[in-house]
């Protein structure tokens, strides 16, 4: 069962995923230097490889929960974003700082990285 869960906090966070740079789509391909014409949206790579990331990551929290003795939902939720806000967010920014990226860069794909933590405490510990 607990495999399981992973694979829907996994689903939930790609989904919110494909939500959020959906609607941040033109700032997002304006701040890494994209244009429609250049992204190849028949490569299924990235797609497969960002779900693949999500399971990892989920994977990780469901340990990280088991250990902490996270196991409500409230909790779950509050403990997704602070690993979103406070580890997986600050690390981006980091990297992005030295690579000169713009700062609604850093806001876009640290708000992606947070969400989508929230979205996989969340659903780590519905069921």
């Amino acid at each position: 069962m607990e495999f399981l869960n992973v694979v829907a906090a996994a689903v939930a966070a790609w989904i919110f995923g494909s939500i959020w740079y959906m609607a941040l789509a033109k700032p997002w391909m304006e701040d890494v230097g994209l244009t429609e014409d250049t992204i190849d949206r028949k490569n299924p790579v990235p797609y497969i490889g960002s779900f693949l990331c999500a399971l990892i990551v989920a994977g990780m929290m469901r340990h990280i929960f088991e250990s902490s003795g996270v196991h409500t939902s409230g909790y779950g939720l509050i403990s997704g974003l602070g690993l979103g806000l406070f580890i997986a967010a600050p690390w981006l920014t980091t990297n992005y700082l030295f690579a000169g990226r713009p700062k609604r860069l850093i806001l876009i794909d640290g708000g992606y990285a947070t969400g989508g933590c929230t979205v996989m405490g969340l659903v780590l510990t519905l069921f």
